[in-house]
């Protein structure tokens, strides 16, 4: 045995005095200490490899470490090693894990220098390793390890028992959840859960509301006119998105609204959030089964019977469709009437609310050719709106 033990201590000797036992600067960072996070910290620290230790030290060794000196000491038994981008922008970066859940990142801006620690590190940790579990007791003061060693096994084990029926308990009681929830209608009915307002159906969410239009669509159409018309680039201009799902999220609560409050002064808000509901509608306002019959249509060349063809495809969708329509392409005709402040066309305002009203689900392979048409129909619409929805001069 002492001549085994000789044997492990000699090629250790050898691996330190082949790496320089006064060691190398590199880069270090401590991450984690026993498995807890810790702020990543890169520090220039003097570097030593022992036979089953990597130290670093603020001073330079010139005989070995300073005694007293600040050292961090890396127990390599057991330590795996890796190679990182994820953990740092640096290059040639690798980290050791130790045996108990410390990580250190090491770093050298020399390819070759990080490369060669890494390996001598990597070897260190594995014959340190393979060392304690052939010679136990080589390194302690202690007369027996054996007992703290089968002590460690066995609350390992225990908690792989009691981690085990844990997760048991918990599947139990999930399975139990599952059969006893309640359903949907009631959690409803007990305010549990409440209706949203947007990415609702909108027949749906009329008949919620006993209205044919529903009443957010108003209350921002009223908020628009009231002191929107005007403002450059309505409907074209972003609000703050931020405030946008804020918003949002007091409608979906059915919490009071006021448009007039001064967190609303963003008119750019309130376009925003109209635009929003209407692209989450889980069918479009044009229903999607009547894309292609609204491309036909718009193909017409005589302006009359064109006009007619849009107006009898228009009847015949569900009445919360027509009268929103009716509603929403009335007020944006209000909007267009204020161009010369607004700087809104109506080719502006139907790029905007084409992809926004319409969509072809099958379709997405044409997705340019289906934007044209949907901007066409939109625009025509826009202009012909008196005739179409019979708006008499409004």
């Amino acid at each position: 045995k002492r001549t085994q033990v000789c044997s492990v201590s000699n090629s250790c000797f050898n691996l330190c005095f082949q790496l320089n036992l006064k060691g190398e600067q590199m880069n270090m960072a401590k991450i984690s200490e026993s498995g807890k996070k810790q702020r990543k910290n890169w520090t220039a620290m003097w570097a030593v490899l022992t036979a089953d230790q990597l130290l670093f030290s603020k001073d330079k060794p010139e005989h070995g470490l300073k005694a007293g000196g600040r050292t961090d000491v890396v127990e390599l038994s057991g330590a795996l090693m890796e190679w990182t981008t994820e953990k740092s922008s640096r290059k040639n970066v690798f980290q050791i894990t130790t045996s108990k859940g410390s990580q250190y990142l090491i770093q050298d801006d020399c390819q070759s220098t990080a490369s060669r620690w890494f390996h001598a590190i990597k070897k260190a940790a594995s014959s340190s390793t393979e060392d304690r579990s052939e010679f136990p007791l080589r390194r302690s003061n202690s007369t027996d390890l054996s007992p703290r060693h089968n002590m460690f096994g066995s609350a390992k084990l225990k908690h792989s028992t009691s981690d085990s029926s844990d997760k048991n308990r918990v599947k139990n009681r999930l399975k139990k959840f599952i059969t006893r929830r309640p359903s949907m209608k009631t959690l409803q009915e007990k305010g549990f859960i409440k209706d949203r307002v947007f990415g609702c159906n909108l027949s749906t969410l009329c008949e919620r509301e006993g209205t044919t239009v529903p009443k957010f669509v108003q209350t921002c159409i009223r908020a628009v006119e009231k002191r929107g018309l005007q403002a450059d680039g309505i409907y074209r201009v972003s609000g703050n998105l931020a405030t946008i799902q804020k918003l949002r999220f007091i409608v979906d609560q059915e919490e009071e609204l006021d448009l007039d409050h001064s967190q609303w002064e963003d008119i750019h808000v309130i376009t925003g959030a109209l635009k929003m509901f209407f692209r989450e509608l889980p069918e479009p306002l044009f229903p999607s089964r009547f894309f292609q019959r609204f491309v036909e249509a718009i193909k017409i060349q005589e302006p009359q019977q064109k006009v007619q063809a849009v107006k009898k495809l228009i009847e015949q969708m569900p009445k919360p469709n027509q009268d929103t329509m009716k509603v929403l392409f009335s007020h944006l005709h209000r909007v267009l009437a204020f161009s010369r402040r607004n700087l809104m066309s109506t080719q502006g305002v139907s790029i905007v609310f084409g992809p926004t009203l319409m969509w072809h689900e099958q379709d997405a392979a044409n997705m340019a050719v289906n934007m044209a048409f949907q901007n066409q129909i939109v625009e025509f619409i826009l202009i012909e709106s008196h005739q179409i929805f019979d708006l008499k001069g409004k």
